[in-house]
């Protein structure tokens, strides 16, 4: 449900940014997700349509770009994609890890008229 939470603050971001730009109407928002996020795009646009309502936002397209999840193993520093939330180096075993891309939740551009 975080979701919500997550959803407003984009809206308010784009709502400020238009508002600077002078702009009459968001048409498009472009937002990007990573993979262990917990971000559910459908969830988003959910609340999005529904706080959006009487706002320059009103029936602006979402664009979801999802990124990958990416690890990178600390010992060999091979950088891999965790395969079935086994996140353990594929080439020498070593299960200590840094993620490298996977958690990003942040809005990319927003188009206006």
């Amino acid at each position: 449900m975080h979701e919500a939470s997550v959803t407003e603050s984009l809206l308010n971001l784009a709502l400020d940014k238009a508002k600077e730009a002078k702009a009459n109407k968001i048409t498009r928002i472009n937002l990007v997700f990573g993979e262990l996020s917990g971000i559910v795009a459908e969830c988003v646009q959910f609340y999005f349509d529904v706080i959006s309502k009487d706002t320059l936002a009103e029936g602006a397209a979402l664009n979801f770009e999802m990124k990958p999840a990416v690890i990178r193993c600390n010992k060999c520093k091979k950088e891999f994609k965790p395969v079935d939330q086994d996140w353990t180096c594929p080439d020498c075993r070593e299960m200590s890890i840094d993620i490298v891309s996977g958690r990003e939740c942040y809005m990319e551009s927003i188009e206006v008229e």
